[in-house]
């Protein structure tokens, strides 16, 4: 396969056969379904490798996939399929799946029929190698002794939603992507720094290699951490972690099982009054225009001030809240129903650069790579931190090792001082840097 030439071809490649969606439809309508819809994804990727500095490999993977969802005697039968669809078959196991099922109602979306513009910006391989050989050049030329490796990467991916009541509707969207890693080893002590980014049309080669040289500059002398409870920043991409668990409070089927603690705190404080959060369809790498069940996304405030507005909803969960669909409804993948899902969680940014930040803190740890999982609904989390640096008098002494953070991110949440201005995407979660005071912190010395 040659890589030469620009993958513009992309966005036409991966377009699904819209033929053998229509003809699903039609077939288990005809074998006794009373309601259907046909949901198909393909995609197409072309990541390129570096490994310990050197361009390693090209790849190129194609996954295509439809899932059949059908209702017969009110009883609902999802079948999948990848690559070559035999439709009669399909049928035939979507409805043999419903008759073990109860019985339950009818969810589909009205018909409407919506083919939304293509987003992003396909880019050719040769221009992710040279993205990759210069942000690796640049981190090479301030740190000779470090050992980087990367992928960058341009993904295409198109879905459609056909439904038996004429809802008909898709959208092709390209996402760029970039990984970068240096490796640091001085003796016993070693030292891995990592960042990325993810795109719509263009990626930041220099930026990127900026960002991993500064946090190498920092990381330069080890230092002990201070002990007992002291402010903690958490840069833009550690941040994520407190954001996950509020994304799990604020899905509207965990509110049904009683499992979020905020299911009746509509309308009360949940946070520091500096949080506003929300939901934005149209910006960033993970736009998306409508729901896996074909609702149109739409924005959603939900904590306003610090003030919990609304909880977010595919049709089932909507129905049995009493507030209807959000246009949340999303398949973790193509052979799970859709439930409620949130993506493009925006955390209105603050004021202050990072430096400002730094000063601000005084005395206190940057949070910046943490290993161990997130905190989950329970909000209790105890995390080992991978890289962080000391700050004492408002600057950066040094980096901490051997270090562990732990709280609740309920508590932490309103214990929120500062905002940054220095918001990015990690994942489909758009947030800032933020200081959190509380924490317990401990450490060898």
């Amino acid at each position: 396969m040659s890589f030469d030439s620009p993958i513009d071809p992309l966005l036409t490649s991966v377009l699904p056969d819209e033929r053998s969606a229509e003809q699903l439809l039609e077939l288990a309508l005809r074998s006794g379904a009373e309601a259907a819809e046909v949901f198909q994804s393909s995609s197409l990727s072309r990541p390129v490798f570096f490994e310990t500095n050197r361009l390693k490999q090209l790849e190129s993977s194609q996954a295509e996939g439809i899932a059949l969802r059908l209702w017969r005697d009110g009883r609902p039968g999802l079948a999948v399929a990848y690559g070559t669809v035999e439709p009669q078959a399909l049928v035939d196991r979507a409805i043999a799946i419903s008759q073990l099922n109860e019985p339950e109602a009818l969810e589909l979306t009205p018909a409407a029929r919506t083919h939304y513009p293509d987003l992003g910006t396909a880019v050719a391989v040769d221009q992710l190698v040279a993205w990759g050989r210069e942000a690796i050049a640049l981190v090479r030329q301030a740190y000779p002794e470090v050992l980087c490796n990367a992928e960058w990467e341009c993904d295409a991916e198109a879905t459609r939603l056909i439904n038996s009541l004429g809802l008909d509707c898709g959208y092709t969207d390209t996402t760029l992507s970039c990984y970068l890693s240096a490796e640091w080893v001085r003796g016993d002590d070693f030292l891995c720094i990592a960042d990325g980014q993810t795109r719509r049309t263009h990626l930041d080669p220099i930026a990127l290699a900026q960002e991993i040289i500064q946090h190498l500059n920092w990381a330069q002398k080890n230092v002990a951490p201070p002990k007992g409870r002291v402010p903690i920043l958490f840069t833009s991409k550690a941040a994520d972690m407190l954001w996950s668990t509020v994304q799990a409070a604020l899905n509207g089927k965990q509110v049904i099982e009683r499992a979020s603690p905020w299911s009746d705190r509509l309308g009360e404080p949940v946070t520091s009054p500096i949080v506003t959060l929300s939901q934005q369809p149209d910006s960033g790498p993970f736009s998306c225009p409508f729901d896996d069940e074909g609702t149109p996304t739409q924005p959603i405030t939900f904590i306003k001030d610090g003030v919990l507005q609304l909880f977010y909803t595919d049709r089932t969960i909507g129905r049995a809240l009493g507030s209807g669909t959000t246009g949340n409804g999303f398949r973790p993948g193509l052979g799970s129903y859709p439930t409620p899902g949130l993506f493009n969680l925006v955390i209105q940014p603050g004021v202050k650069p990072f430096s400002e930040m730094i000063a601000t803190l005084g005395r206190g740890i940057i949070i910046d790579q943490m290993l161990g999982g997130g905190a989950g609904i329970s909000g209790d989390f105890s995390v080992n931190v991978e890289l962080g640096y000391r700050v004492e008098k408002g600057a950066i002494v040094g980096r901490v090792k051997d270090t562990m953070v732990s709280g609740n991110v309920y508590q932490a949440l309103k214990h929120l001082t500062e905002l940054g201005d220095d918001a990015d995407w990690n994942g489909s979660c758009y947030t800032p840097s933020a200081i959190v005071e509380g924490l317990s912190t401990t450490g060898r010395s």
